[in-house]
Formats: structure tokens, C-alpha cells, sequence
């Protein structure tokens, strides 16, 4: 089965195709199907990845799976939330990882409380008009690290610690970290649900 991912970003890719092989789902990017960014006006993880799922299913008649995640900080209210992409533009940084990383550690400099939960919402599509959109929801919660740390993965990878490991998802194998992070624990979900509602 093919299926479009409703996302540009390339690490996203290469984590989503390992965790659903499994099902002989292959997964193209909206781009390669010459698809743009779909609008993400909403407040809330689920209603973005409802949005970008529809919107990718609509330009290219294909099932769409589309991921919102992004860091929920406790000590900031859960935020930035869905505003983790662009995280460091508010503190006048070009948009990037380094740049969320590093005013991610100003805002928190003094912070006594730094637990934080890593979250991914995964939504699925048959088509545009899906009455039934399959929703996965994978969340991880740690601490921010004090200085970021290893050379694995991206996002906020670097400064997101596992308690339980004491290493941060950067220090992690690919293969460890899908198999602990928030978005290998959305994914598993997600094929148990795809496996039972489109394939059964």
C-alpha cells in the first residue's frame, strides 16, 4: 500500500518507513508528489495532523498519514506544543533545530522544574472525506538536559533526557530511540490500528 506523508521533513521520513515496513506500507513525501505545506492554524496536535492528513489525501488521491509532534514543556504551561517548529523565531532566530535547542536552554536558564514530554500525534486517512481518521498518540516524558548532548537524530533530540537511560534521545542508537520515543510509540499504535481497520 502506498501512502502520502503529509511531512517535508526528512527525518521524519526515514523514522516513519522503518517503523511501518512491517506492514509493506511504503511512504512518499507530499514534495515528491509536488505538494506544498499544508496550513496548520490550529492549537491543538491532533487538529494540525487532521488538517495536513486531508489536505495531502486531497492533492494526491492517495491514503495520508501526517504527524504533529512537538515538545510540551511542563514549567511553560506545555508549551511550545504545536508551535515547536518554529520555537526560536519568536526569540528573534532564524527557524531551525540548533536555534529551538539553543533558546529552548535561554528560557530555561535558573529552571528548577525541567520535566518535559516529548508528543506524537499521528493521524490516518482512506481519503479527504474519511469520517473515520485513525489517531495514534505517542508521548514520552523526560527532562531538558542542561547542555545538549550526542549526535543521533534531530529536533530536540540532543537536550531531551530518559531518566530511566540518563542519556538524551541523541545519545541513543536509531534502533533504541524508535523503539522508546514518542513518535516509534505513535507509530506502533498506529499500525495495530491500521492492521485492525483497513486490513482486517
Amino acid at each position: 500500500m502506498k501512502i502520502v506523508l503529509a511531512s517535508n521533513n526528512l527525518g521524519k521520513l526515514a523514522e516513519l518507513q522503518v517503523l511501518f515496513a512491517p506492514l509493506g506500507v511504503s511512504l512518499v513525501r507530499q514534495a515528491e508528489l509536488g505538494v506544498g505545506e499544508a496550513e496548520e492554524p490550529h492549537r491543538t496536535f491532533v487538529e494540525n495532523a487532521l488538517a495536513k492528513a486531508r489536505f495531502a489525501a486531497q492533492h494526491t488521491g492517495l491514503p495520508a498519514l501526517a504527524d504533529d509532534a512537538g515538545l510540551c514543556v511542563d514549567a511553560f504551561g506545555g508549551l511550545p506544543g504545536v508551535d515547536t517548529a518554529h520555537y526560536a523565531v519568536q526569540f528573534g532566530y532564524p527557524k531551525g533545530d540548533d536555534n529551538n535547542v539553543r533558546a529552548l536552554l535561554e528560557q530555561m536558564r535558573g529552571q528548577d522544574n525541567r520535566r518535559a514530554a516529548l508528543v506524537s500525534t499521528l493521524v490516518a486517512l482512506r481519503s479527504p472525506q474519511d469520517p473515520e481518521p485513525l489517531i495514534a498518540v505517542g508521548r514520552v516524558v523526560g527532562e531538558i538536559a542542561l547542555a545538549p548532548r550526542g549526535g543521533h537524530g534531530f529536533g530536540f533530540d540532543p537536550v531531551m533526557v530518559i531518566p530511566e537511560l540518563g542519556k538524551t534521545f541523541a545519545e541513543l542508537d536509531p534502533e533504541v530511540k524508535n523503539s522508546l520515543s514518542h513518535r516509534g510509540r505513535a507509530a506502533r499504535s498506529m499500525l495495530a490500528l491500521m492492521r485492525a481497520n483497513w486490513m482486517g
